[in-house]
This record gives structure tokens, C-alpha cells and sequence, in this order.
């Protein structure tokens, strides 16, 4: 997200995602191994960034305009250094439990004061909801979840959609059991631009967009109930339910803990837009971009692209989603760049953060 375009139309001085709203498997996996590689990550909420550490690279240079998404960062830093896998869940909200308060102390313990300050602040909200719970497009769930949803679907439904089952019996439910009239008038209603724009996400990050929010988001809700197993949703489990259930993000895996710990001295986090590294003159093996090009006009993101380029070594590797607004190389850069769509279409049919219409993989010339 640049400067120019972004900054003076967005709030960047409060949590917007307490946690990652996409991906990190299909991230990885589309980064693939980089052993001693230099990779960029935009920060956000900072699990994607911790996940890329399993690439095995030499640094990850982790990037956000606001203060608060580094801070968020910066608690897990904290948390991983301090506590014990299942403390950690417990922490973040992945799991119920008593002693976030004590954990969050723990973690903080040694944290510079402007991060303890920001998370100071909202530290009752994080013992009730736990760190993963506290930011806005969070809040905006859990009061669809909690005020909403009982108007429209009971327990036993809520809870059926994630008893793993066949495909066509994931279609039979959609449409037969869940799909009612009242469900659509919810979307249409709550996930309306007006609805998330003030809620949820920014208003300004749907200026580049056509269509309905709605409707994009009912399309998007039959990819992970049907075309993915939902009991394998952590997300899908996150907005129902509360929490994740047996379902974990990437970053949140015991399997990866110990290594993403050993391994957090190789973050080199900074407080800027992606520009502020490509005017140092670095290099870089690999780009996590999120979806920042999602909230650029046609002509800013073209320019921005041009810039990545100058960053990027010979056969790096961007990477990033777009919910609505399509963006793909620009033609003034196709020479330079190869397109993976293969491995596109069969990590896109993983996407289990099914907001994302599409996911882009692309590799720089020699």
C-alpha cells in the first residue's frame, strides 16, 4: 500500500487485522525453499511473515504503515520467545482459557513502549477475545457471529458444516440446509460495501472495486464450504465459531513452533511503506504483497510494480491475492516477468481463506 494513494484515505493507528486473514500454506507453498534468501513480507498482523521464516531464508524484511499491525507483530515475537505452544493459542484465542492476562505480561515483558502502550490499551478486550480477537475486521465477525447468525441458523446447523464429508454431500448441505432466504438477506445486508466498509475493512479499500461485496463473498463462501472441506477451515471455524477448533493457521501449528522460534532473529521489521525498502537499494528473493495492489488505482499500481522490479533479484518470486479488483503484471512489465498459472490454479483450489477471487504467482526474468 503506497504513500501516495493510500495513506491519507485509511486509518493506520489501530488494529484493523488481529490476525491473518490469508493463507500462509499456499503462501509458502508459492514461495517454495529459499535457503539464505532475502524475502519481504507485508506485515499486517505478522503470521504470514513468522510462516515465510520456515522458507529457511537469511532475513525476512517485514513492512507496515501502521504502528499497531507491527505491534502485533511484535507480541508474537514476544509470545514465541516466552511461552509454550499451547500458552501461545491460549494467548492468541485459538483456545479458551483463564491466563491471558498473566501470558500477556509475559510476553510484553521485554517489548519497547510504544508497543506496550498500543497493547496496553486494549488488554481487557484481549483477556475476553485473546490477541487474535481485537482488531476491527475481528470485531466485525464477532458481531455477525454473535447477534446475527442465531437469527438465522441454530447450533446444530452451525455445527454440522464442519462434520468432514464428501463433496456432493457439501453441495447437498449448502443448498438444501443452509442456503435459506434469511441466510442471503444476511449477506446481502451485512456484507454489503456500506456495511463492511464501516465495520470490517476500510471504506477506502474498495475504491478501486466493481460489483457486490455480497455477492462476491456468497461465491466465495461456496468455494470453502463445498469445493474445501470446511472442518479443515480455520477461518470458516473463526467466523462461526469463535475460534479455530482442530483447525489451526499455519503459523499456529505445533509442528512449526520450535522452528519459527529459533529463527525470529532473522526478521529485520520496519515501520513503512513498501517503497522505504525499495529506496534503500536491497535486493530480494521473494515478495509476500498481500493484496496492497487491490487498494491502487491502475496507474499507481503499474508504477509500484515498476519499483518492485528494481528491487527484485533475477528469479524472484511475487506473490499476492486479489479479492475484487484484478491485478496482474502490467503489460509495460510482461517481458519481464513469468507467469506460474499451473501452480496458481492448484494452490487457488486450496485457498482455505476463501475471501480471495484470485492468487498470483510470478517470477522475475533472468
Amino acid at each position: 500500500m503506497t504513500k501516495a494513494e493510500i495513506a491519507g484515505k485509511a486509518r493506520f493507528d489501530r488494529i484493523r487485522y488481529a490476525q491473518l486473514w490469508e493463507d500462509a500454506d499456499i503462501l509458502t507453498a508459492a514461495l517454495g525453499p529459499r535457503p539464505g534468501a532475502t524475502l519481504v513480507s507485508i506485515c499486517s498482523a505478522g503470521d504470514n511473515a513468522l510462516a515465510m521464516l520456515t522458507l529457511d531464508p537469511a532475513r525476512v524484511v517485514v513492512l507496515d504503515l501502521s504502528p499497531a499491525q507491527i505491534a502485533c507483530l511484535r507480541l508474537r515475537i514476544g509470545a514465541f520467545q516466552t511461552l509454550t505452544h499451547p500458552e501461545y493459542l491460549e494467548l492468541m484465542g485459538a483456545r479458551a482459557g483463564p491466563r491471558r492476562g498473566a501470558m500477556f505480561d509475559k510476553a510484553t515483558a521485554n517489548q519497547e513502549r510504544a508497543t506496550y502502550a498500543i497493547r496496553r490499551a486494549i488488554r481487557p478486550e484481549e483477556q475476553r477475545h485473546g490477541a487474535g480477537g481485537v482488531g476491527k475486521f475481528e470485531r466485525y465477525f464477532r458481531i455477525f457471529r454473535t447477534r446475527l447468525l442465531p437469527l438465522v441458523h441454530g447450533r446444530r446447523t452451525i455445527d454440522d458444516i464442519f462434520v468432514s464429508r464428501p463433496k456432493d454431500q457439501r453441495a447437498t448441505f449448502l443448498d438444501q440446509r443452509f442456503n435459506t432466504w434469511r441466510w442471503r438477506l444476511l449477506l446481502n445486508v451485512f456484507f454489503s460495501r456500506v456495511v463492511m466498509g464501516r465495520m470490517g475493512r476500510d471504506k477506502a479499500f474498495f475504491a478501486h472495486v466493481d460489483g457486490s461485496v455480497a455477492d462476491h463473498v456468497a461465491r466465495r463462501i461456496r468455494h470453502a464450504a463445498v469445493e474445501c472441506d470446511p472442518a479443515d477451515n480455520p477461518y470458516l471455524h473463526w467466523i462461526l465459531r469463535g475460534g479455530h477448533g482442530a483447525a489451526l493457521p499455519m503459523t499456529w501449528r505445533a509442528q512449526h513452533y520450535d522452528t519459527i522460534r529459533n529463527r525470529l532473529d532473522r526478521l529485520d521489521i520496519r515501520l513503512g511503506a513498501l517503497e522505504t525498502f525499495v529506496e534503500t537499494g536491497e535486493k530480494a528473493d521473494g515478495f509476500n504483497l498481500s493484496d496492497i495492489f487491490e487498494y491502487m488505482s491502475p496507474e499507481v499500481f503499474e508504477r509500484v510494480y515498476g519499483q518492485i522490479l528494481s528491487a527484485a533479484n533475477p528469479g524472484a518470486r511475487l506473490v499476492y491475492w486479489n479479492m475484487m479488483a484484478p491485478r496482474r503484471v502490467p503489460p509495460a512489465f510482461t517481458a519481464r516477468i513469468t507467469s506460474q498459472t499451473a501452480r496458481e490454479d492448484e494452490l487457488k483450489a486450496q485457498d482455505k481463506a476463501f475471501f480471495y477471487s484470485d492468487f498470483v504467482i510470478e517470477d522475475v526474468l533472468p
